[in-house]
This record gives C-alpha cells, structure tokens and sequence, in this order.
C-alpha cells in the first residue's frame, strides 16, 4: 500500500502546482511519497523538501501523450502496489487522470480542493456556483488536485532519482511546433493577478495595466474580448473558454463580469473589481469595489503600490 504523486516538470524549473502536488500527496499519505514524471527537468531531488522519498522519471518522453502517460503511472502504481494517485488537475493531469482511473477501476475525484474532511473531498461542481463532497469507495483511488488549493511544504529532505525502466510504446502524438507564452508568470502559478477589459479602450492603453501588475509582482491576464480583438495575446485569456485560475488576488480592471468570466475567476481568494458601471455583475461577485474610471484609478494605485514597495 503508498501513494504516488503524477506531476509535469517538463520547464526549466519546478512548477508551483507539482510542488503544491507533492505536499498534498505526503500529507494525505501521513509520510514519504514516490513522484511520476517525465521529461528533462533537473532539480528533482529537491522534491524531498515536499515529502518525496523517490521520483521516477521517463527521460525519453517529452510530449503530452495521455495514453503514453497512463502507462507510465499505471506501472509504476502496480510495482509499488499504489491504492492512492494524485495529479494535479491541470491539462497534463486532465489528460491522464480520467485514463488511469478508468484502467485501475478506481474512484475518482476531480478538483480536489483540500485534504479529506471524514474520508470525503471538497470540490466546485457548476462552475464554482457550489460545492460537493465526493467519497470515493474504491479500493484505489484518483485524485486531482486544484492548483493553489494547499501551501507548499519546505522540510529538509531529498529525494532520489530514478529513471523509468519500462517500455512506454511509440508516441501517438507529434509534435508540430512550440510556441512560449512568454516569460513572465503563468497564469495557473499566480498568486497575483491584474486583469483587463474592453474598459480600457485599446491595446495602446495597456501601459498601466503592466506596470500595476509589475509593481505588485503579479501575472497579467484579460477577457475574452480583448483577446478575440488582438489587444492582449490568447494566452492570457482567463474565464470559461480560457484559462481558469485561482489567485490569491484578483483585480480586475474594466470587466462587465460575465458569467463565462467569472466561471473561470470565481475561486479566486479575493476578488477587487474597478468599474465605472455601478451596475456591472462583477461587483456582486467582489469582494472588494471601486466604482470609478480606470483612468483616474489605476494612477493612484501606481502610486500607492509604488510607494509601498519603498517602504519595505
């Protein structure tokens, strides 16, 4: 009986989700765990500091092949006689998860948000509008967790390395070409967000968007139609059809609020909203608002992030 922990480390560095992956798999274990994954990442051992006593590692597999991928986990949860899986649910997790509950017969939980409550996890259902609370009676069990849903742990521990020995078959998915976001924060890892809309009235007006996303050390990110109108690039997209994130803080500047925006925001921890609209839905769904022009706001919060980063 252990649980293994499937997580993506195919960046330059560890991503924050399989860190957070890795804390939430040791914690819900009461112990070590062995880590799954692939690709040329470095830095693994470092892993331990998260709870992991070993990660085993597909080097020749590059590329997000979900039946690739299910094999990897699968074989390596039946060597170690797994009966708990985690991944994170992002779309390396999406990909996987469904596939290998679905070949082990195991129960699963998809957008965890916490460790269990009486054997029972905590997880949004109709877009974030409410919560249920899943129990899996499976003798093996799946679970997905949402990113940003559990601090990363940082004990003293190291892991060791292992490279996955089994034969994985050939790729059903080739890979055309690669195109980066950027170099700035993903969206999924941030803890800071600044968002924009259509209230900002063109692509040339972004200017103090991004330096309030600067000054605050945070991602930036827009609605869907700045994005269908090229003013801001795809991958910042946030909402429904876009990229669905759960920051500790959200701000956004000039939105409506939509539903198909907010099904992709709402389980940001906090949510600021500046509107000139007093009736715009999104201050239903704030937590904090201000009913103003941007133009005359975001000045001020420039200088008053400015002069708060000079005092620390």
């Amino acid at each position: 009986m252990s649980t293994i922990v499937f997580i993506d480390t195919r960046g330059d560095k560890l991503p924050k989700a399989a860190q957070e992956a890795v804390t939430y798999a040791s914690q819900l274990a009461g112990g070590p765990v062995t880590a799954v994954t692939f690709g040329n990442a470095s830095n693994l051992e470092s892993l331990g500091a998260q709870g992991a006593s070993k990660v085993i590692v597909a080097r020749g597999v590059s590329t997000v092949d979900g039946q690739q991928l299910t094999k990897l986990v699968a074989d390596v949860a039946a060597q170690l006689n797994a009966t708990t899986i985690v991944c994170v649910h992002d779309a390396t997790g999406k990909a996987v998860a469904p596939r290998l509950a679905a070949r082990l017969k195991a129960g699963h939980v998809a957008a965890a948000l916490g460790l269990p409550v009486d054997s029972r996890f905590k997880r949004n259902v109709f877009s974030g509008k409410a919560q249920a609370w899943v129990e899996v009676t499976s003798p093996v069990k799946v679970i997905s967790l949402m990113p940003n849903s559990v601090a990363i742990a940082n004990g003293g521990g190291t892991a060791t390395v292992e490279d996955y020995a089994g034969d994985l078959g050939p790729a059903r998915i080739a890979v055309k070409e690669v195109r980066k976001a950027g170099t700035g924060i993903p969206l999924p890892e941030a803890e800071l967000v600044v968002s924009a809309g259509r209230g900002m009235k063109g692509p040339e007006h972004w200017a103090p968007v991004e330096e309030l996303a600067t000054l605050l050390g945070a991602a930036t990110a827009c609605s869907r139609p700045v994005a269908d109108m090229h003013w801001r690039p795809h991958h910042e997209h946030v909402g429904q059809t876009g990229v669905a994130i759960r920051p500790n803080l959200y701000i956004a500047i000039g939105i409506s609020g939509a539903i198909q925006h907010l099904a992709g925001v709402n389980q940001s921890k906090v949510i600021c909203v500046i509107n000139k609209d007093p009736e715009a839905p999104f201050f239903k769904a704030a937590d904090y608002g201000i009913v103003g022009d941007a133009f005359e706001v975001l000045p001020k919060l420039i200088e008053a992030a400015k002069k708060l980063n000079a005092e620390r």
